[in-house]
């Protein structure tokens, strides 16, 4: 029981392994090990060892950590411009609020304070943010395809964007930590690429 494994709904889970740094002379780079495993029902493991299901599947790829660090940072950066673009789209629709409604608004403030969760609102995006999301987007598919000749560039965006679905891409390739993503749309793309 102390080893049992619950996921009430699809999921994927992202595990990083660092090798010692030690290389050989013959390796051209240093190379991290991306471990994942996901579901596509919901699951309940009480016994391993007996354990067979059709919903369940894992698997691991080598990747260069040099390009892991790079695409975070751009995921970085982009997580970064999805979040201006969404507080000038808030100014702008507060800015259009009649006053009343404000007033009422303070009122409802009053409470226990709870920590604010990620936007899971669809993000409309400019172009400039768009192409960046593409390239992010092309790279995590590089990356991460198991067919090379599938891994050609996106010429539109697989999911809807959230501030979530971003933050949870940047999380993906943190090395230092792992992730689970949930979120339907860019937890079937991410699959479809595994």
């Amino acid at each position: 029981e102390s080893r049992a494994a619950n996921a009430s709904d699809k999921e994927i889970n992202i595990q990083w392994y660092i090798p010692s740094m030690v290389k050989s002379s013959n390796d051209a780079e240093t190379k991290v090990l991306l471990l994942y495993a996901y579901n596509t029902k919901p699951v309940k493991i009480t016994n391993f060892k007996i354990f067979s299901s059709m919903s369940v599947f894992s698997g691991h790829l080598w990747i260069p950590l040099a390009r892991i660090i790079s695409l975070r940072k751009k995921l970085s950066n982009l997580k970064e411009q999805v979040e201006i673009l969404m507080q000038s789209s808030k100014s702008l629709s507060s800015a259009l609020e009649p006053t009343g409604f404000n007033e009422q608004s303070e009122t409802l403030k009053i409470g226990p304070s709870i920590k604010p969760k990620m936007s899971v609102a669809k993000v409309h995006l400019d172009e400039k943010t768009e192409e960046m999301a593409k390239m992010c987007l092309s790279e995590v598919k590089e990356l991460l395809c198991v067919v090379p000749a599938l891994s050609s560039p996106l010429t539109e965006i697989p999911f809807d964007v959230t501030l979530q679905s971003i933050a949870s891409l940047e999380d993906m390739f943190d090395p230092a930590n792992g992730c689970i993503i949930t979120e339907e749309n860019l937890f079937s793309w991410i699959i479809s690429l595994l």
